[in-house]
């Protein structure tokens, strides 16, 4: 029986974490109640820690404390999404607790465990049970009990693992959602196969990396690409994982009715896709229906865009030459032009479906040639992920609690950079809770969600981001959209299209609300936003 670990042995419990959630990602995904396809938890959680792996193959290095905060400074770069976030903080708060140390005991393990998870509930304002939180929580308690009986290092673990699943299966009661369902929390269980792996490697059984699609395939090289004469705007590169037996020579076919500079390769895990196209959103659409959108990367190729370019490589932050700057994170042509005109510095691409990294993020901010940069993340599940970068910028980092794409362009509408910072975050805050937002998408998959009993294929309306009615004919949802505004209290709507449909289709939908408030000041936009047909906003 091992008593301690070494850095040898810890580094092959993170590597061997990393390839068991890149094996069970699409699992983890599956457990996800809400039908609208999202970046999903298994996602999120394999490319966050799978971007400790390559620095770690890399370090030459002996101690667990030298590896244990390479692995934490590796996940909060890598976060993404509210998943990624938290579980890079529960390595953080373990990377802390080990300073200094060359291994690790029982006890020395266990209280890096309580501390990691001392560390994810100070960050995450309000905490629920039935999350990756408490499964955590209940598996650090359980660790602690364990070394103070002297046990073994595997003893603590598999207990810690046998306490996890405990609490895993009591998921499904503390979350109503879960329990209506039927089913654990996403987050817990991807939790549950990072401790599983963990004892795996401890006990010297090493995961193949080579026989599953890492996270970590080397990227295509697109740079003999001659883009002298740009007849395409935007150069859209993205991975799509594989998850029916849709045949991808049809997105071949696709692409090369919409653009040029086509690559296109693919293996049983994944399809790799470079395009330069006029409509990324149209592109992006397509792919998710061959499964979930891994990474994304647009960049406006034109030299009046050449200075904001997205996701670009530069670590160190830009000498401030203003006091304000603005990143933005949005996905399609139409929107993009839309924050530019606005005035914002820095767009990240990205939303739902494919939600940017802290590093992502981190760049485009340090880019931004000015002291104090605000950040509207326009999703729920981005914006924990751009709250970490105020910890690895000199910068001073404003996140703004922008949910939603209107609320964003809601924000810019009233961004002055002549008023004082305090005065600006308040007059934009308020701003962005003065706007109300409908979504408008196809269900991913069948699912019986508050109530609704939904099929695949079903239009969804989501309010606010809660689920307002589904629908098998569009304009039947619009009805009850509408039904729904004449109860707010609103003065603008703006229809943004975008998800595939057509200008003629978007063009009934703004006759059809002009017709329902013809009162009010109703405008269409086409934003080419992927995934979601119509974005509305009442405001």
């Amino acid at each position: 029986m091992k008593q301690c670990i070494n850095g040898a042995v810890f580094k092959d419990m993170i590597i061997n974490a990393a390839t068991s959630l890149e094996a069970h990602k699409q699992l983890i995904n599956d457990l996800n109640v809400f039908p609208v396809p999202d970046g999903d938890t298994g996602t999120n959680m394999s490319m966050t820690i799978n971007s400790a792996v390559s620095p770690l193959e890399q370090a030459d290095l002996s101690s667990v404390s030298k590896l244990a905060e390479l692995t934490a400074s590796a996940l909060l770069r890598g976060a993404r999404g509210n998943s990624g976030v938290i579980l890079s903080l529960l390595f953080r708060g373990f990377s802390k607790s080990v300073r200094g140390k060359d291994e690790l005991d029982a006890m020395e393990f266990a209280q890096a465990m309580g501390e990691g998870v001392e560390a994810a509930y100070k960050a995450v304002m309000k905490p629920a049970e039935g999350t990756i939180l408490t499964v955590s929580r209940v598996s650090a308690a359980a660790a602690m009990q364990s070394a103070s009986a002297n046990t073994s290092i595997e003893d603590c673990l598999a207990q810690t693992i046998e306490a996890a699943k405990t609490a895993l299966a009591e998921t499904t009661n503390q979350n109503p959602t879960l329990k209506k369902a039927g089913v654990i929390d996403a987050g817990g269980k991807g939790y549950l196969y990072i401790l599983e792996s963990m004892l795996a490697a401890l006990n010297g059984e090493l995961y193949d990396r080579s026989a599953i699609g890492t996270a970590t395939h080397d990227k295509a090289d697109f740079s003999a690409f001659d883009d002298a004469d740009i007849i395409f705007t935007y150069c859209t590169e993205f991975i799509v994982s594989r998850e029916n037996k849709k045949d991808p020579s049809k997105l071949r076919q696709f692409l090369s009715e919409l653009g040029d500079s086509i690559v296109v390769v693919d293996d049983d895990e994944i399809i790799k896709v470079h395009v330069h196209t006029n409509s990324p959103g149209v592109v992006l659409t397509e792919a998710l229906t061959y499964g979930s959108l891994l990474t994304v990367k647009i960049e406006n190729m034109r030299e009046q865009h050449s200075e904001t370019t997205i996701l670009q490589d530069s670590d160190q932050p830009a000498a401030p030459e203003k006091e304000f700057g603005v990143v933005t994170v949005c996905a399609g042509e139409g929107l993009t032009s839309v924050f530019f005109d606005l005035g914002v510095d820095q767009i990240v691409s990205g939303g739902q479906t494919m939600n940017p990294s802290t590093d992502d993020i981190l760049k485009a901010i340090n880019r931004i040639p000015a002291e104090t940069v605000l950040v509207l993340p326009n999703n729920k599940n981005i914006i924990m992920a751009a709250e970490q970068c105020n910890d690895l910028t000199s910068k001073n980092v404003v996140v703004l609690p922008s949910k939603t794409i209107p609320q964003g362009i809601s924000a810019m509408l009233v961004f002055d950079a002549s008023l004082p910072l305090e005065e600006l975050t308040e007059t934009m805050s308020e701003a962005i809770s003065n706007v109300h937002t409908v979504h408008i998408t196809h269900a991913a998959r069948d699912s019986d969600f508050d109530g609704h009993t939904i099929y695949e294929g079903d239009y969804l309306g989501l309010l606010d981001n809660s689920l307002l009615a589904t629908d098998k004919e569009l304009f039947s949802l619009f009805e009850k959209v509408a039904d729904k505004f004449q109860s707010l209290n609103h003065e603008f709507i703006t229809i943004y299209y975008g998800g595939g449909a057509s200008e003629d289709e978007a063009s009934e939908v703004l006759k059809y609300f002009s017709e329902q408030f013809s009162d009010g000041d109703i405008s269409l936009i086409n934003g080419g936003q992927p995934v979601y047909n119509y974005i509305i906003s009442a405001e």
